[in-house]
């Protein structure tokens, strides 16, 4: 079943089962999905962000706040 034009979101916290991620990443982009990575900092003691970034092609959020995306927004 293609998944062209669906975003999928996928977030990791730490647990075991964190290390089926990225074969999970790669059959989703397989079938076309747009694929996004958010982590936790135990997630990282599974798996590493550049794995995911690896199979996903995209950047991997790791941070709550990302300060290089605020730098563009204006004040509130």
């Amino acid at each position: 079943m293609p998944l062209t034009g669906k975003r999928i979101l996928i977030g990791l916290s730490g647990g075991i089962a964190a290390y089926k991620s990225a074969e999970l990443v790669r059959r989703l982009k397989e079938r076309h999905a747009e694929v996004r990575v958010v982590m936790t900092e135990s997630a990282k003691s599974f798996i590493t962000p550049l794995t995911l970034q690896a199979v996903s092609g995209e950047p991997v959020s790791d941070a709550l706040l990302d300060p290089a995306a605020e730098a563009g927004m204006g004040h509130i």
